[in-house]
């Protein structure tokens, strides 16, 4: 079991004894938040779903993210991934909401972020944010990586 999946495993047992629920989006890590916390058997207890908002037609259309609301925000920021743990949990109902936003690589993004940026966030009756530096162009690494912080970052919110 790798450090993605045993993180996933010890945030659904706890959320299953607490009887919560999570909701997940996610941007750079590309729907491997998603695919491990369903991995874990008997998902349906806990994960209400998620989706992956890599572009701004994704943002606003799964989200209802609007211009507006992105006015003075940047895309791979701690507020933006709080922005969407946010809205992602209350779109879904869910106890919990977890985000996730950078760029994985090769390159940097649009705005000037480099690869092996990733912002986490926790939206529900705890919050958190963390950035993330791995300092590597690797993408596919860089996505697996992003993907096991921020459920670290869950992990640690929980409690």
């Amino acid at each position: 079991m790798n450090d993605l999946d045993a993180v996933a495993a010890r945030v659904a047992d706890r959320l299953v004894a607490r009887g919560e629920t999570l909701a997940v989006a996610e941007s750079s890590a590309g729907g491997l938040i998603a695919a491990a916390l369903l991995a874990v058997p008997g998902a349906s207890r806990f994960f209400l779903g998620g989706a992956v908002v890599y572009t701004v037609a994704a943002r606003e259309a799964l989200l209802g993210v609007t211009p507006a609301e992105m006015s003075g925000l940047r895309s791979s920021s701690e507020p933006y991934a709080a922005l969407l743990a946010d809205r992602i949990r209350t779109r879904l109902g869910a106890t919990w909401g977890l985000a996730e936003t950078g760029a994985a690589g090769p390159t940097g993004n649009r705005y000037g972020d480099p690869a092996g940026l990733s912002c986490h966030a926790v939206s529900g009756p705890a919050a958190g944010v963390a950035t993330l530096r791995t300092g590597s162009d690797d993408r596919a690494a860089n996505m697996r990586v992003f993907a096991a912080e921020a459920l670290a970052l869950f992990e640690r919110t929980l409690g």
